[in-house]
């Protein structure tokens, strides 16, 4: 889990700070992308927790899912429909699950650290 936050935060601060630029046909492409590779980031800090993470699901869900979600928004683009949507609503949907089970994992361990301090 340490690794996937460290590589997130190198990723944000080499974003922020070199100036790279695309062209801005491509942002939907780009967008749609993140959104995925977010939820493969979620995903793992999710099954990190539960004490399932394995490096070799997360390295190739990170990748494919974000080609996947690309693809999608580029052949849609082509044919003239937004497929992008069901990428939006299938990463997106995961990301809200995932967030939500990180919170309750994490909920659950703080109060059974509240239960056990007050039992001392």
């Amino acid at each position: 889990m340490i690794i996937a936050i460290l590589g997130l935060l190198i990723g944000i601060f080499l974003g922020l700070k070199l100036n790279i630029t695309y062209p801005a046909k491509y942002a939907l492409y780009i967008s749609v992308a993140i959104l995925a590779s977010l939820d493969s980031v979620f995903g793992a800090i999710r099954s990190s927790l539960e004490g399932r993470f394995n490096t070799e699901i997360f390295v190739s869900g990170f990748f494919t899912n974000a080609i996947l979600a690309g693809f999608l928004a580029y052949i849609g683009d082509r044919l003239g429909v937004p497929l992008y949507y069901a990428a939006i609503f299938a990463f997106g949907g995961r990301l809200f699950q995932n967030f939500a089970s990180i919170r309750r994992h994490l909920l659950e361990k703080f109060r059974s650290r509240v239960a056990t301090r007050q039992g001392e």
